[in-house]
């Protein structure tokens, strides 16, 4: 996929965009999107049977027929979700295409009841710029650590975690059950999180 050259992002309204659901027609330009992100070690890459598996998770951003973004909301209890796969067309970053998916994932996951969303990014300004803060991992249940056991960084990765409170004394765990309990791997060394790409 060809990133946005200056002359077309300079033409692109962010405010304009078409932002929806994505479909299973929109398969390919996502492949295409985030697997170039994933080339560079920022994302995890994607099968197309991975993305037919959970394309109902996907939002994206379209100008005209042209995807320039996407975001998932992907729920692990009743009461958290997180906030992954979150890629904008190099071309067109800056402009507002994130904070539009942003926005549109975080009403979704309201829309569902949930208390709070997650994210690990490598970008924890753009993140602080739309409402989340920076965590300690152990604030999170154990089920989103699932992604993470196939990442190659898994042992030395250097994403941030951040939250975003959507009401104001959310609750991160949905039980007692030993998968959404909060852990405290004794492996890993203060400051790092052992968590994968997304």
């Amino acid at each position: 996929m060809g990133s946005v050259s200056l002359t077309e992002a300079s033409k692109i309204d962010p405010r304009a965009l078409t932002v929806r659901k994505a479909g299973m027609a929109d398969i390919r330009a996502l492949l295409d999107l985030i697997n170039a992100f994933a080339t560079k070690g920022i994302m995890l890459p994607r099968t197309e049977f991975e993305m037919s598996e959970n394309i109902r998770d996907f939002t994206v951003a379209y100008d005209g027929a042209r995807l320039l973004g996407c975001g998932a909301l992907h729920f692990y209890t009743p009461t958290i979700g997180e906030v992954r796969s979150l890629a904008v067309d190099p071309g067109i970053q800056t402009r507002g295409v994130g904070r539009r998916i942003v926005d549109a994932l975080e009403q979704e996951a309201r829309e569902q009841g949930l208390h709070a969303i997650f994210a690990f990014t490598y970008v924890p300004d753009f993140f602080g710029k739309v409402g989340f803060r920076e965590v300690e991992r152990g604030e999170l249940p154990l089920k989103v650590w699932k992604d993470c056991l196939r990442c190659p960084k898994f042992q030395c990765c250097d994403e941030i975690a951040v939250l975003k409170a959507l009401r104001p004394d959310p609750i991160l765990m949905s039980g007692p059950e030993p998968e959404t309990t909060l852990i405290h791997l004794p492996h890993v060394k203060p400051g790092q999180r052992p968590f994968g790409l997304r």
